[in-house]
This record gives structure tokens, C-alpha cells and sequence, in this order.
């Protein structure tokens, strides 16, 4: 594969940060790197493979002689943005939501739907984190045992709302170990040693964006607009590894739980952490900062008990959430 030219939207940002390190460690043929930001960013120095690289501010002419840009800069920035960066003839990976459920534009996770990034106009989408690291649970049974429905509560990790969000959880902890009062800026509520139902709009029928994003993106990947999908989405004080608690009710009989493990064990990207006998399980404390997601808890559902399978996933909101898929499309083009 020859050197790319890339660039990154939204460099100074919590995933924009991810972009390089993950662009390093997958030691991807980057042929020179641009950083781009907004223009209080701009004039800053990130660090990639030894040499500094100072961030521009990010105009509509950015884009020329760039191959790949990958986004991470707000949907709003990239809906402003995607017209410049197809004009100059780059590809957009982008990982906001302002492309996902548009017809036409690949939804890509890249173990599951890798054919779907060669149907790319010059935009490809990374999913929701949430649906990313559900489905790398899920799809390892469904490829081989068809799923009729999947249930989830997530336990989701500051990182998905941010840099703020994520300073804000260790402000608002000590807080209350120093029984000082805090205000919250950026989440709705307290963030330390609490929870609550995660922080995006909640529609008439109750459910809130977050929870939507699984149920649509998940049909749009899988290319089934027949499977269940019904999603609780829970805001955890966790830094940046998401976790999901997932019922897999199967169309025919469910795998046993020896297969399931060893479909875990096969597939690409996922770790199986499934100690009964040490009750040792998927921690987001240990998935932080791995590119695997960690799939445990392998177990029958009692009330379902042919139909029926309980999963407990974790994986990195920042990278296979987010920095890693991404960069994983960006390997695919």
C-alpha cells in the first residue's frame, strides 16, 4: 500500500488525539499529515512518530492534495466541510452523525461490512460507538444463528461526550470526596459517583438519540430492517470504556454457550474474558486503552432458554468506539 496524505478534522479533540496514536501503532503508510482545528487550536503542536506537527486552522481549501481526511470535528462542521473535501478530491471518513442514516453513504464497521466501503460517493460513515460495540458482540453468533431481537443497557463512558466531559468526571468526584459542592458545565447532572440516562434528546416515544442511533444504525449495517433492536442507554461515571449488557433472542435455536465462546474466540478484534469459577469478567478499567473489545458473561437466558443468549461487552469508546474504526475504513480504502 503506498503512503497516503492525510488529514484529521478536529485534531485537537479527544478521537483526533486517538486518530494519530492509532495512525502510529497500526503503522499506517501516512506520506505526510496535516492537523487541523479550529482557530483556537491552530498554531498548537501534537507529536507523531517523533516530529512535532503544528495544527492549522481548518478552511475550505484545507483539503487540497489530501487523500483521506478523517473527521472527528462535530456533524455540524462536517456537513460544512464534506462538499470542500469531495471537491478536492479526498474521501471523508467521518465520525459524527451527519451522514450515517443518509441512502447512499456506507455505515462501515470493518469486521462486519467491509464490501459496504467500496460503494463509497466519497463519504464513508463511522457508526455510533454504542452500535459499534454492540454489534462486534453480537455478529460473531448472528452470522451463523440469524438474531430475531437484541436488548441492550448500555453503561456508557464520559469520553463519548468529550474531553469536557471526561475532566468534568474526575472534578465533579473529587467534589464530593472533598464534600465540596460542584456545578456541572457540561453534563446535565453530577457525574461523580452517579449515573443517569444518557445525555442526548429523548424523542416522543421516549427514547432519546443515543438509543435511536442503535435501532437504526444496527438495521442499516446488518442490512435487516426485520431485527428487534429495543436499547437503554445510561450514562456511567467510566472515563472512556464503554460497556453493554446484550440479550440475543435468535430466529432459531441459540448456539450453546461453548460455541458462542469459540465463534467469540474466532472472530477478529474481540477478547473473550468468561472466568465463571473467578467470577473475572469484561472491566472497562481493563478494555481502556485496547483495540480488542472484551466479550464475557456467555451465558443461557433462563426464561428463553433455547432461543435465548446473555453477552457482556466492553470496548474502548475512544478507539474501537471511535479512532480505531475509523482508521480501520481508512486501511480498507
Amino acid at each position: 500500500m503506498s503512503g497516503k496524505n492525510i488529514a484529521i478534522a478536529g485534531a485537537s479533540g479527544a478521537v483526533g488525539v486517538e486518530f494519530m496514536s492509532v495512525l502510529e501503532k497500526m503503522d499506517f503508510p501516512v506520506k505526510s499529515l496535516k492537523l487541523l482545528a479550529t482557530k483556537r487550536s491552530a498554531g498548537k503542536k501534537l507529536r507523531f512518530k517523533g516530529e512535532d506537527i503544528v495544527i492549522e486552522e481548518m478552511t475550505p481549501q484545507s483539503f487540497k492534495g489530501v487523500d483521506i481526511a478523517l473527521f472527528s470535528a462535530g456533524s455540524s462542521v462536517s456537513k460544512e466541510y464534506e462538499k470542500y473535501t469531495l471537491d478536492a478530491g479526498c474521501i471523508m471518513v467521518d465520525n459524527s452523525s451527519a451522514f450515517r442514516m443518509r441512502e447512499g453513504t456506507p455505515l462501515v464497521i470493518p469486521e462486519i461490512n467491509p464490501q459496504d466501503a467500496t460503494k463509497h460517493k466519497g463519504t464513508i460513515a463511522n457508526p455510533n460507538c454504542s452500535t459499534i460495540i454492540m454489534l462486534m458482540g453480537v455478529y460473531p453468533l448472528i452470522k451463523k444463528y440469524p438474531a430475531k431481537r437484541l436488548v441492550v443497557s448500555t453503561y456508557q463512558a464520559a469520553s463519548g461526550a468529550g474531553w469536557a466531559a471526561m475532566e468534568e468526571l474526575k472534578d465533579s468526584t473529587r467534589a464530593v470526596l472533598e464534600n465540596k459542592p460542584f456545578t456541572p458545565q457540561k453534563m446535565p447532572y453530577p457525574y461523580g459517583f452517579n449515573l443517569f440516562s444518557h445525555n442526548a434528546a429523548v424523542g416522543e416515544n421516549g427514547y432519546n438519540e443515543e438509543e435511536m442511533k442503535m435501532v437504526n444504525e444496527t438495521k442499516k449495517i446488518l442490512h435487516n430492517e426485520k431485527i428487534g433492536v429495543s436499547a437503554t442507554c445510561i450514562r456511567v461515571p467510566i472515563l472512556r470504556a464503554h460497556a453493554e449488557s446484550i440479550n440475543i433472542e435468535f430466529e432459531g435455536n441459540a448456539p450453546s454457550e461453548e460455541e458462542a465462546r469459540e465463534l467469540f474466540t474466532a472472530f477478529p478484534g474481540i477478547k473473550v474474558v468468561d472466568d465463571r469459577e473467578k467470577n473475572y469478567f469484561p472491566m472497562p478499567l481493563e478494555a481502556s486503552g485496547e483495540f480488542d473489545c472484551y466479550v464475557g458473561r456467555v451465558r443461557k437466558d433462563l426464561s428463553l432458554p433455547d432461543k435465548a443468549l446473555n453477552i457482556f461487552i466492553v470496548g474502548d469508546q475512544l478507539l474501537k468506539g471511535a479512532a480505531l474504526n475509523t482508521v480501520q475504513i481508512a486501511t480498507l480504502l
